[in-house]
Formats: structure tokens, sequence, C-alpha cells
């Protein structure tokens, strides 16, 4: 089973489309997003810290599922997320990158790193993703 992420149509995923993520480029090996600061704040006026872990998430996720349909098991969900916030980002864009730490038969792991425009680092995370098979 192929899959294939179109960067122009969108995530098809409800949250990532209200937080303004972007999908720019998406191979198991490599997956690179946007998302603006501008109404994904905290009070303060502060980048929140979930929606920078809803950025990572969709990145692990959509890699984890191109993993997975090479091996026959394309549907992956999300069994553990970390997330570190090194700095605060206060407006612009940030982009997230994700890149694979483990590619196996069943468990997937990524790593994916947000930053500000100026290449700050904001977040660094970690996700984990089971891969299943349609029933």
């Amino acid at each position: 089973m192929e899959m294939e992420f179109d960067a122009a149509s969108g995530m098809n995923g409800a949250l990532a489309d209200r937080l303004g993520i972007k999908l720019l480029e998406a191979t198991p090996e490599r997956l690179v997003a946007t998302m603006p600061v501008e109404g994904n704040t905290q009070p303060f006026g502060l980048l929140h810290g979930g929606a920078s872990c809803v950025l990572a998430e969709t990145l692990g996720s959509i890699g984890a599922s191109l993993h997975g349909a090479t091996l026959g098991r394309p549907f992956a969900v999300g069994v553990d997320i970390s997330a570190t916030h090194h700095r605060a980002a206060r407006g612009g864009l940030v982009t997230g990158v994700a890149t694979p730490l483990h590619r196996g038969g069943s468990v997937v792991t990524y790593e994916i790193v947000i930053t500000d425009e100026e290449e700050h680092r904001i977040c660094t995370a970690r996700l984990t993703c089971m891969l299943l098979q349609r029933k």
C-alpha cells in the first residue's frame, strides 16, 4: 500500500488545519512543516507548548505512516510523546523537521526539532508510534 501526502492539500486533519500547519516535505526519512505562532499562543502571547506538541505529533505520525505503508502496516498511533521547550517564540512561523530515530516493523520513533525564523531551537520532541494493519 503506497501512501502520499500532498503538501498543497494540507494535512487532512482538523486540528492541524486549525493550527495552520503546512506540510512542505514528507518522506519516511524527513518531514518538514511550518506553523504560525499567531493564533497558537498561551495567555502571555508565547507559542503554546501544546501547539508545538501537535506540530511534532503531526510530523512524526505522518512519517510513521509512510514507513508503515512500506510494510503493510500504514496506520500509526502515537503511544508516547515528550517535548523539551528551550525558548519562547512570540511571532512569525516555526518550522518542524522530523527525522527517524528507529523504524521497526511495529514501533517507530521520530525526533522532531522545532525552530523559529532565526533558526533558534524552540523545542525538541520525540514521538513513538505503533504501526497497525487495516482490520
